[in-house]
């Protein structure tokens, strides 16, 4: 049986709707009519409700359903509208400026040599006046050129109206930051140089976040204090804290391969165990009614103050919202659906902030306990243990199958991979990160330094656990690269194939596996059309050059280079994998001077001093190569990529 959408699940769908038709849209053309339509809708609605008798307005109950599900969708659309970011007449971006006055709106984090943080316009100014403005940037300043110990949340400076639109991505397949700024209502950013940061005497923003900000680092300094390994520290300060900004790559990819990233992503399993042990710890409160109101009340302005700690993501907030609905629920003895509280949080967070429905931790997180929720009881009876160690051990895993299979779909769209062991993966860190988790808490609450030692070599374990089983045969399959068309189809297959096997139905099952018939045949086209690929690619890369010569699953690289290198994984291997290369091999420039080393490989050859590739040649006159808005040349004499068709 399919579970009776609640009131909020049928208001979230035309209010989640109204979002997505404001995404596409020109908002200066449609503020007006959206107020119009909104008004007229309150009208009609206040006045069938007044007239409900004398009219029979209950015999018309379908028509009033589409007047407030047309209420809700205009509100989604009006939740866009009115967004304090947008871009208006109050932008900075809409005049011209000679300075800029911003205060740091969030936690300024250093990666690759720069300080990075988001910054909130407050005034723009021209001489001597200035004007009252709105906006964020993303400011940049490399780290060597100043001291940047007094850059903390709030601080107010003075910088240059130097500010350029954020870029698309230059190369294919790569990294769309725009996109990512954008859905933070970020559209330009500024790199700073020295002395081009002038700080004021003035403060800006929230108090509470300063502190809470303040405190997260503080801990976090006690965890470096603590932890000698790096990667020990940043997992915990990461796992405990959502402190992130010292993850290195490796750790990352380690996670990520086995399915685990989850665990380095503070979310609803983290503010859960925090809720469990409040509850533990305040059980003697339940013996009078006022004590258990207190108890509620301590245990809600804990779990918000930890959401705030941990940076308050899109999955925290999500689970500290279900968790106060749980709460107050409970106390008010109330038995509420878990649809219900997991839509309402979700129409809450969209209300206050409707671009994280483009996010994908939003997305995963919100899909992931829909998979919970609705799956898990379904997978867990499936099978039933008469050992308590076995039934547990089948109930973890069948939470980690009810997950994986609801987000799977977007998994694979985002990140181009599936970890195949992900429920070894799963059951390993189980405890780990549970005895992690209180380990953790303890510490910092109450002291507990002398369980450092035990907690450094836990996290070590689990990260070396981790890294064997990433490191295993076929541990991940690699470059999925599918569409729109081709997830929505993927999507629906799933579906209909979850819901044909634990509700017995044959028809669904039938038609899930007709979807993923015709999902096999769109992914054998694609692989088709890549085994006749003959093109080539020339990439945009600031100090480097790369050329990629491709014929059918192989790719020959024309770069200075080599594929371990950061700047390849992040600009060229998406675009090769996207393409579905298993072949790539590396040449550097100067292999014209070493032609025995290289031998012809098909359409691929030297001849005359000069690179030949199907319909193109590259001739070689000088000793310096370089790229100049994605062209080939010299600095001395000349270099061109010819079409010879």
């Amino acid at each position: 049986m399919y579970p009776k959408p609640t009131v909020f699940v049928r208001i979230l769908v035309p209010f989640c709707a109204g979002i997505g038709v404001l995404r596409y849209a020109v908002f200066a053309k449609l503020n007006l009519p959206v107020c119009i339509l909104l008004f007229t809708d309150l009208i009609l609605l206040f006045t069938f409700n007044y007239l409900y008798r004398s009219i029979k307005v209950y015999h018309h109950k379908h028509k009033l359903a589409v007047l407030l599900y047309l209420l809700f969708f205009l509100l989604g659309a009006l939740s866009v509208i009115a967004q304090p970011d947008a871009l208006n007449q109050s932008h900075f971006s809409a005049g011209k400026a000679a300075y800029l006055k911003i205060y740091v709106a969030d936690e300024p984090t250093e990666r690759a040599g720069y300080l990075r943080f988001k910054a909130r316009v407050i005034a723009a100014g021209t001489g001597r006046k200035m004007k009252k403005s709105s906006g964020l940037l993303m400011v940049s300043q490399r780290l060597d050129s100043l001291h940047f110990t007094g850059v903390n949340y709030g601080r107010v400076y003075l910088i240059p109206a130097r500010w350029h639109r954020v870029q698309p991505p230059a190369n294919p397949a790569e990294f769309d930051s725009r996109s990512w700024l954008a859905n933070q209502q970020i559209y330009h950013q500024v790199l700073l140089s020295s002395g081009e940061l002038i700080p004021l005497q003035e403060h800006r923003g929230s108090a509470v976040t300063r502190f809470v900000l303040a405190f997260r680092k503080q801990q976090v300094e006690r965890y470096r204090k603590l932890i000698s390994s790096d990667e020990a520290f940043a997992v915990a300060a990461t796992l405990i804290l959502g402190y992130r900004a010292d993850l290195d790559a490796e750790t990352i990819a380690a996670y990520s391969k086995t399915g685990t990233i989850h665990a380095l992503s503070v979310s609803g399993m983290h503010v859960a165990m925090v809720y469990m042990v409040l509850e533990f710890a305040l059980g003697w409160m339940n013996r009078k009614k006022v004590l258990k109101w207190l108890k509620m009340t301590v245990i809600l302005a804990l779990i918000w103050y930890y959401t705030l700690v941990t940076g308050c993501s899109a999955s925290v907030l999500r689970s500290a919202i279900m968790i106060t609905m749980l709460i107050l629920t409970k106390s008010l003895h109330k038995n509420t659906g878990g649809f219900h509280i997991l839509a309402l949080s979700a129409f809450c967070l969209l209300f206050s902030n409707p671009n994280l429905l483009w996010d994908a931790g939003f997305q995963l997180s919100y899909l992931a306990v829909c998979g919970l929720i609705y799956l898990h009881p379904k997978i867990c009876k499936l099978i039933s243990f008469r050992w308590w160690l076995l039934q547990q051990t089948w109930s973890i895993t069948s939470v980690s199958i009810a997950a994986t299979l609801f987000t799977f779909p977007l998994s694979i769209y985002y990140f181009h991979q599936f970890p195949v062991y992900f429920l070894l993966s799963n059951l390993f860190i189980a405890v780990p990160v549970a005895v992690l988790m209180y380990g953790g808490l303890a510490i910092l609450l109450f002291r507990c330094y002398f369980l450092a030692p035990a907690f450094e070599w836990l996290l070590n374990f689990m990260n070396h656990g981790l890294e064997c089983i990433a490191s295993l045969p076929y541990s991940a399959i690699q470059q999925i690269w599918i569409t729109k068309t081709e997830l929505a189809v993927l999507c629906a297959a799933m579906l209909f194939m979850m819901n044909g096997i634990c509700d017995r139905k044959k028809q669904q099952l039938i038609a899930g596996l007709f979807l993923c018939i015709i999902f096999q045949g769109m992914l054998l086209r694609d692989k088709t059309v890549a085994r006749q690929q003959m093109t080539t690619i020339t990439y945009a890369l600031r100090r480097n050059y790369a050329t990629a010569f491709l014929r059918s699953d192989k790719a020959i690289v024309l770069t200075d280079l080599s594929p371990k290198d950061k700047l390849f994984k992040f600009h060229i291997q998406p675009s090769l994998d996207q393409r579905k290369i298993s072949s790539i091999t590396c040449i550097p420039w100067d292999f014209i001077n070493r032609p025995e080393k290289y031998k012809k490989k098909q359409e691929f050859h030297i001849r005359d001093h000069q690179l030949w590739f199907r319909h193109f040649k590259i001739k070689f006159e000088s000793d310096t190569l370089y790229f100049e808005n994605s062209t080939l040349v010299f600095k001395q004499n000349k270099a061109s990529l010819v079409n010879l068709k």
